[in-house]
């Protein structure tokens, strides 16, 4: 996927609370567009179960840095549920020249609870204290935050439309109140 409008790289990263469907729609985009990703699931899968998340988050961390070298867009799947995340990953794409853009994706908590506590092949099922302790602490993001937000009950071609929808034709008004919104403005976009 090639940038929209302007010359810069997206890194596209999901927000949200466990099992909002960060990692599905993740994958699923990356697929679409043959766009890297950094995925802690997948790294959590790959490295062993031996490995705690401090020692995945060094390697995602050196993955990110890295793969920010290539000036492709790239999603990134990992621990966004702070704010203070969010700034740091920001900070580090502005640098290389990125454009941060966070896809939040929303799911009430009794469907991210039933999926985040159901074991897959990716990653062990979380218990239902850690899923509280994981929705306690989740700071959603707020209007300084690029953001567009999806349905994680939403099928992938649905979530997909509203993502496309925004890249091409409001770039620069997400988050703003539809009220103070211009109307859009004509823009293309370049998949590769």
């Amino acid at each position: 996927m090639k940038p929209t409008g302007t010359n810069k790289p997206h890194l596209i990263v999901t927000v949200g609370i466990p099992g909002s469907g960060k990692s599905f729609f993740a994958e699923h985009f990356a697929d679409t567009f043959k766009a890297p990703i950094v995925s802690f699931d997948r790294l959590y899968k790959e490295l062993s179960s031996d490995i705690g998340w401090k020692d995945i988050q060094k390697v995602a961390n050196y993955m990110l840095g890295e793969m920010l070298k290539t000036k492709q867009t790239i999603i990134y799947e990992g621990p966004t549920d702070l704010k203070t995340y969010r700034i740091d990953i920001s900070k580090q794409a502005r640098s290389a020249g990125y454009e941060p853009l966070f896809i939040w994706i929303q799911t009430e908590p009794a469907t991210a609870r039933k999926r985040a506590t159901k074991p897959t092949n990716d990653r062990p099922a979380l218990t239902d204290e850690q899923f509280d302790a994981s929705w306690k602490r989740f700071n959603a993001p707020d209007q300084s935050e690029k953001t567009i937000v999806i349905s994680g009950k939403y099928t992938y071609a649905s979530q997909l439309k509203i993502v496309l929808k925004h890249l091409v034709n409001k770039p620069a008004e997400i988050n703003k109140p539809a009220s103070q919104t211009p109307p859009p403005k004509s823009r293309s976009i370049l998949i590769s």
